[in-house]
């Protein structure tokens, strides 16, 4: 098992990177957050799971625990392989998959791409227990402090999805800027949001 790499990344793709250990390129799978704080030439110290199946061999990366205690969740309900579990850390902030895990908030699930109707209340069925509650609160300089997904935080990202933004950088962007002012209506993300997305 490999549960851990450090090294220097080589290359940034658009689903992996490619990290230097030892001599050796490892091609690691990560989730978008993971993906953004990498730089080619830079070191990187990745949290990982290696998985073997008949057809291959994957490694997944991780920049926090948090990630990868999650993954293992939800890779451990049936239908759900590692490469759905990565999109859904893809597509939104921990501490939003653990809130909607943690509330039964299927229709947050299912807003996934590759999550059917089925597979979000599969995941709240089994999962709703068993989610670590400090995991839902967002990560404020590097602490994290207790805050629930707001329905203004929903509608401002349904909005800016409508408008054509990438899903992975409007729920981190909404995340980001809840954590700052809890307050916020939902124009106030979507013109802040506007802002930061353009």
């Amino acid at each position: 098992m490999i549960a851990y790499l450090s090294g220097v990344v080589r290359e940034v793709r658009e689903n992996s990177a490619v990290v230097v250990a030892g001599g050796v390129g490892y091609e690691v799978q990560c989730p978008a957050g993971t993906l953004a704080k990498l730089v080619a030439g830079q070191p990187a110290e990745l949290n990982t799971r290696f998985i073997v199946r008949e057809d291959a061999q994957l490694l997944f990366g991780f920049a926090d625990t948090d990630s990868v205690r999650l993954f293992d969740l939800l890779t451990g309900v049936s239908g759900v392989g590692p490469k759905l579990g990565l999109a859904m850390l893809s597509a939104m902030p921990v501490s939003a998959l653990a809130q909607g895990l943690l509330s039964g908030d299927a229709k947050l699930l299912s807003s996934v791409s590759g999550v059917g109707k089925k597979t979000a209340e599969r995941l709240v069925l089994e999962l709703q227990g068993k989610v670590p509650e400090h995991l839902a609160a967002p990560a404020v300089g590097g602490v994290r402090a207790a805050k629930p997904v707001t329905t203004e935080g929903r509608d401002a990202v349904d909005a800016l999805l409508a408008l054509g933004f990438r899903e992975a950088g409007v729920r981190a962007v909404v995340a980001e800027l809840l954590s700052a002012e809890p307050g916020l209506s939902a124009d106030a993300l979507i013109r802040k949001g506007l802002g930061r997305l353009r």
